[in-house]
């Protein structure tokens, strides 16, 4: 965690208080972010079945962005008092609300892929 007075954190700051991508953008930085909403988005899902539908994330990985979209209020946790205890994610209602914007990213990206410079691009 950074100190709320180093430059790095006031920049942030300034950045994410005066332009609303750079937010979202923020908020679904995360390499495994955006599946998870993807997946989140088809129904409420238990933690192991949920590390199912994202097998290249490391648990370590993945329980650090789950709590991270959960402090930003993308999605929500319940645990349920039972024995065995079940963990399950869903989407709040600020997480549904981004489902859009996933789906025009991804056909975005789709155009990318299918466009004829993108076989020159570094980063496939």
């Amino acid at each position: 965690m950074r100190k709320e007075t180093s430059t790095n954190y006031i920049n942030e700051k300034e950045i994410h208080d005066n332009c609303s991508m750079a937010l979202t953008i923020s908020l679904l930085s995360g390499r495994w972010k955006p599946s998870i909403l993807w997946h989140l988005q088809q129904g409420d899902l238990r933690y192991a079945d949920l590390k199912k539908k994202v097998p290249g994330a490391t648990e370590r990985i993945l329980v650090r962005q789950l709590q991270e979209l959960e402090k930003d209020r993308l999605i929500t946790k319940q645990i349920s008092p039972e024995k065995p205890v079940k963990t399950t994610y869903a989407l709040s209602e600020l997480g549904h609300s981004l489902i859009p914007v996933l789906r025009m990213i991804e056909g975005w990206g789709d155009k990318y892929k299918h466009a004829p410079s993108h076989n020159s691009n570094p980063i496939t």
